[in-house]
């Protein structure tokens, strides 16, 4: 487990790598390209400074691997040691798809009858059916937000949304300390200069 901390200094260095390896791979980017290249060099980055050990780092560094342009980026920022564990992991992701999928499929099945009975809940329940409701349009929704969330079941999705917000804030604050500090010494520079 990594400290916060660590994880900061993990994150910058490999940010900063993808970054050198973008800009050399690519001379000429117009505004958007280069908007794209820092968005999956950050993602690659915080992903492979957990050390694609939970499901949403497995799944950002799969995504960013369907592209022939970014497998080198991916190669060079994860590392040789890591580089066959996202390849595994990536099965046994796709294995947890399908049983959760199936079991899904089969609780729909058992359902069916109960929900012809169930069209209307009776009055006394109103309350749970709409509380249910909500935690099952939440819970739709957090499996969107969360990269490999739609192959996870409540409590996994849970897990890693935490882990993937902690990771997330560690990506804005190395963000925004690289922004004061060029705010810094652009200031000092127009200073010297003046």
């Amino acid at each position: 487990m990594y400290t916060s901390s660590k994880l900061k200094r993990e994150f910058y260095k490999k940010w900063v790598k993808g970054l050198q390896i973008c800009c050399s791979s690519k001379k000429k980017m117009d505004i958007l390209e280069r908007k794209k290249k820092i968005r999956l060099c950050a993602d690659i980055a915080l992903a492979s400074a957990k050390n694609v050990t939970t499901s949403w780092s497995i799944a950002l560094i799969y995504e960013a691997q369907k592209d022939d342009e970014n497998k080198i980026l991916v190669d060079n920022l994860i590392g040789p040691e890591l580089r066959l564990k996202p390849q595994n992991t990536t099965r046994q992701m796709i294995a947890c798809h399908k049983r959760v999928r199936s079991n899904k499929i089969l609780k729909k099945s058992r359902h069916v009858g109960q929900r012809m009975r169930k069209k209307c809940p009776p009055k006394p329940n109103l309350a749970t059916y709409i509380a249910k409701t909500l935690v099952k349009k939440r819970t739709r929704l957090l499996k969107t937000l969360v990269p490999g969330g739609e192959s996870m079941d409540e409590y996994s999705l849970i897990k890693e949304a935490l882990d993937y917000i902690l990771s997330l804030r560690v990506q804005v604050d190395v963000m925004k300390s690289l922004v004061n500090a060029t705010e810094v010494l652009n200031q000092s520079d127009s200073k010297i200069f003046e």
